[in-house]
């Protein structure tokens, strides 16, 4: 007998599973990239968002915990030591745009396949990635010191990313 994957259980096709599964590391990347903080701070950046991923292993919502295993299976696991390559876009606006646009694709995906505790679990996570990483490592200040721990570049997409997955 021949298994079928994970995504057939709650009833999504392929592409809408291929969606729901990379929306987590790109809202990660793209509030990384909302404020260049270098190397150093975005390493952390990426680490916070990681472990929120990962421990979204864990959640209640089986939709979650089944994303958040497919994405430790595909990219490694933070507990293991597993760390994402900083990535720099060259047009982080462009980027944060396309992550609002697919958020939002997302969102109404959610509505139209699964119940609403389902849909608003997976919603409240990519927030909650977003949260952590733009609160990982402060921006400005001199080594190290001072700055503001989430810039309002920042801020502003984690609140747009919120407005529209909950419109």
């Amino acid at each position: 007998m021949i298994e079928q994957p994970a995504y057939t259980g709650f009833g999504f096709t392929d592409g809408e599973w291929g969606l729901l599964v990379g929306l987590p590391q790109s809202v990660l990347t793209a509030a990384s990239a909302a404020e260049s903080d270098g190397t150093r701070r975005t390493m952390a950046e990426n680490a916070a968002g990681m472990d929120t991923i990962s421990a979204g292993r864990e959640s209640a919502s089986p939709l979650v915990a089944a994303v958040a295993g497919e994405i430790v299976t595909r990219v490694g696991d933070p507990e293991a030591g597993a760390e994402l390559p900083v990535i720099e876009p060259a047009d982080p606006r462009a980027l944060m745009e396309d992550v609002l646009g697919r958020a939002k694709e997302a969102a109404a995906l959610l509505a139209a396949k699964v119940d609403e505790g389902e849909a608003g679990a997976y919603k409240h996570w990519l927030i909650e990635i977003a949260e952590q990483v733009v609160g990982a490592a402060s921006t400005g200040g001199i080594l190290g010191l001072g700055g503001d721990v989430v810039s309002d570049t920042e801020r502003r997409f984690r609140d747009r990313l919120s407005q529209v997955l909950n419109d």
